[in-house]
């Protein structure tokens, strides 16, 4: 009702055009195949008819939507757009930072809860610093640090910050406590994520034309989310995997499920860092403008 009331009406760019129906189909279709199959590799074999089967329908469907991308006059995601360097990178860059912190929201809990015995409430208070601390980034913390620092060296090290929180998560041990081995974590991961969404956006939005800068931020958060999901999927099957050798080797159970999240945040530290190394010497972001910039219809 706030939206109706307070923002602006009129038609969009859109407006008379068909939706990308079978584009929306086809690659919703393609990342729930392939979450299932590697979701469910590790029990079903990963050279079983069931893996291979679904991981060889969801590469076609992908195949299928770019076709369809290609060919149909308002495409859900406009194929030339991903030409552009900057917006290219920032897709890789939204990709691998997202797999790294759905990691974090999933194990931390899984952790939290399954090897050091925290309940619903007590996991949920644990995180509530590094929300805290992302919401005050997000009240403006985020476009100043930008403004004073450019976006290259805001998102690199921002996604640095939030790669050495994830390796001391990979460091904590069973017998863990909060103060020493959690929380540090959040605080770090906090930060790093609180600055480096912004930067992120802009980067992305830099080369396009103003007209296009929704559907580029479009793009990247749909690259966000399927990061997300196909990240997590690859990193949960990893720590699953590891589990069960231990179990199997006749650890205990807390030991075998806290190697099994250790390496899965190895893992997750290691997209993080490569998503850093990217933001922050591979993207050529346009530079910003400063507020402090004497005008020169002044000078005139």
């Amino acid at each position: 009702l706030a939206c109706l009331a307070l923002l602006p009406g009129g038609k969009g760019q859109a407006h008379g055009q068909r939706l990308d129906v079978a584009g929306a189909v086809t690659i919703t279709a393609s990342l729930m195949l392939a979450v299932y199959a590697i979701v469910n590799g590790n029990a079903a074999g990963w050279t079983s008819l069931q893996s291979l089967g679904l991981l060889g329908a969801a590469a076609a469907l992908l195949a299928a939507f770019l076709f369809i991308e290609s060919h149909v006059a308002a495409p859900l995601v406009p194929l030339p757009l991903l030409r552009l360097r900057n917006l290219a990178i920032s897709n890789v860059v939204g990709v691998l930072w997202a797999a790294s912190m759905f990691a974090w929201f999933f194990l931390s809990a899984l952790y939290m809860q399954l090897v050091l015995g925290y309940d619903a409430m007590q996991v949920g208070l644990a995180f509530l610093p590094s929300n805290l601390i992302m919401a005050g980034c997000s009240l403006g913390l985020s476009a100043w640090v930008v403004m004073r620092f450019g976006i290259r060296r805001t998102l690199g090290w921002g996604l640095l910050l939030a790669a050495v929180g994830l390796a001391l998560f990979a460091l904590a041990p069973t017998e863990g406590r909060f103060v020493v081995h959690v929380l540090p974590g959040m605080l770090l991961l906090g930060v790093g994520a609180g600055i480096a969404l912004n930067p992120l956006l802009l980067a992305a939005m830099g080369d396009v034309k103003p007209e296009d800068s929704g559907l580029a931020s479009g793009v990247v958060n749909t690259a966000f989310m399927m990061g997300g999901a196909l990240g997590l999927a690859i990193l949960a099957s990893l720590a699953d995997a590891r589990t069960d050798h231990l179990r199997q080797a006749g650890a205990s159970v807390q030991q075998a499920l806290n190697a099994g999240y250790q390496l899965a945040f190895w893992v997750s530290a290691l997209c993080s860092l490569v998503a850093a190394v990217l933001g922050g010497f591979v993207l050529r972001p346009a530079p910003q403008p400063s507020a402090a910039a004497p005008s020169h219809a002044g000078a005139v």
